[in-house]
């Protein structure tokens, strides 16, 4: 469901430059901004680094392109 917010310039600007860097769209790129800062008040004990991993994890996965862990 989409819907229509008012963002401040910066933010919209702020956005446009790191999107571009990460090859994301800005909505995608305030979306991602959006879920990482959900994650990190949700696990306040995990560090950032952490966080991205696990969520870049579960998108793979998602994807298809994860492979599992075998125990030697």
């Amino acid at each position: 469901m989409a819907v229509a917010l008012k963002l401040s310039d910066e933010l919209v600007d702020d956005a446009k430059a790191t999107a571009a860097a990460e090859h994301r769209s800005v909505p995608r790129q305030i979306e991602y901004w959006a879920r990482i800062g959900k994650a990190v008040l949700e696990n306040p004990e995990l560090p950032l680094r952490f966080i991205q991993d696990a969520m870049l994890g579960i998108e793979e996965a998602k994807a298809g392109k994860a492979t599992p862990f075998e125990f030697k």
